[in-house]
Order: structure tokens, then C-alpha cells, then sequence
């Protein structure tokens, strides 16, 4: 069974937008495109040499396939050579319902994001790997198909932007598996998916008067 994995860079309020240039994706007036790159530091190239040096598939949105499409293929003998070459080589799944042309050589269009992750994870083959694609990655979420989240945490807060989580995701627990804090200040953490939610309770096993009344408040408030 093949697993579902995301890389993410977010900021502390959980955007995920342009992380990369201004001109990445400037949609809805966002206007701090490039916000990670101040803070690219030697951890945070090892931590994604990581993630990618598995064996891999991608798995795309569209917006993200075309970003990826217009510079990755002409990307290699670069600074990020290894990445280009290691992106060119493998098969590249994109969800799009709309008739987008794949030029990217190894593409695959899937029509329907859940239903076809879901068939792709019973067959045989490498970890598909997401890069940036929040609204594919929110709809895997609310089909609970992921199984691993690696979260790239950058010091700084965008007050807008398009966002890792939204509503809708199916309620579930993941474990923490491994965590490093890079000289720039990323925290990056690897997560993965650990059953059902656990809940506790610290209220006084006998609730108070006050208590008591508050409860009953909330039930007549809806």
C-alpha cells in the first residue's frame, strides 16, 4: 500500500502560499510571495533532501502542477540540480477536473482527487508526496488519505493567504516521529497519522453550582 505525504511550509498562522517568489501565486492581493526564502538555511536543505530522497511520486494540484511545469523540466545543471533531475525522472499526478495540457514529461491527469488517491494508495509503488496544493491537500484531508504530514514551521505570521487546514477535515490523531529546530528559526516536524482523536476531561468529577449554570446557559444558546 502506497502512503500519502505532505510537505508543507507554513507560517505560524498556516499559510502556504508563494512560499517560493512574488510572482509564484500573487492570487487574492497576496503580497509576501518568497517568504521562506530569507530563511532557507543548511538544516532545512537536509530536512528536504529528506523528504525527497525516498522513492516518490508527486501528487499535484493544478495551480502547483503548472508552477512546477514552467520551471522545474528547465531547472537542472542549476543551483537545485538534484531536485530538477529527481522531479523530471518521476511520474507526476495531477488533480485537475478541468482540461489542463500536461507538458511536463511522466504527468497523469486524475479526475476525481479522492476517489483516485484512494485507488492509487491500493496499488504497488512509491510514497506520492505533495508540495504546496492546498486545495488538494484539504480534500485528501477530508477523505482522511494521508498518512504522513511534514511540516516545514516558518518564523512569521501572513495575516492572509491560502491555508494548510481548512474546515472539513476528517478528525483524526497523529504522532509526532521526528522534530528539528534550524538556525534561521524553522521548527520542522514529521507527523504521522496515529487513529482516532482522544479526548480527556479536567473538570471536577462533581461539577460546581456556577458550573452547573453554565452549562445550562450553552444548552439554552445553542
Amino acid at each position: 500500500m502506497r502512503k500519502v505525504i505532505v510537505g508543507a511550509m507554513v507560517s505560524l498562522d498556516g499559510v502556504m502560499q508563494a512560499p517560493g517568489g512574488p510572482q509564484e501565486d500573487p492570487t487574492g492581493g497576496f503580497h509576501y510571495g518568497g517568504w521562506v526564502a530569507p530563511l532557507v538555511d543548511e538544516v532545512f536543505g537536509e530536512e528536504i533532501d529528506k523528504l525527497f530522497g525516498q522513492p516518490f511520486d508527486l501528487l499535484l494540484g493544478r495551480k502547483t502542477y503548472e508552477i512546477f511545469a514552467a520551471h522545474w523540466p528547465y531547472a537542472e545543471e542549476g543551483p537545485d540540480d538534484s531536485i530538477a533531475k529527481a522531479f523530471n525522472a518521476v511520474k507526476k499526478y495531477v488533480a485537475t477536473r478541468k482540461g489542463l495540457e500536461l507538458t511536463w514529461k511522466g504527468s497523469v491527469a486524475l479526475r476525481d482527487a479522492a476517489d483516485d488517491v484512494a485507488r492509487l494508495k491500493q496499488e504497488k509503488g512509491p510514497a506520492l508526496v505533495t508540495q504546496g496544493s492546498t486545495e488538494l491537500i484539504q480534500t485528501l484531508l477530508a477523505s482522511d488519505l494521508i498518512d504522513e504530514i511534514n511540516l516545514f514551521i516558518c518564523p512569521v505570521v501572513l495575516g492572509k493567504g491560502k491555508k494548510l487546514f481548512g474546515d472539513g477535515a476528517a478528525p483524526g490523531a497523529f504522532k509526532l516521529i521526528s522534530h528539528r529546530v534550524s538556525p534561521n528559526g524553522l521548527v520542522i516536524a514529521k507527523y504521522e497519522r496515529d487513529g482516532a482523536v482522544k479526548t480527556g476531561d479536567f473538570a471536577m468529577e462533581q461539577p460546581t453550582a456556577a458550573e452547573v449554570a453554565r452549562r445550562e446557559k450553552l444548552q439554552r444558546e445553542g
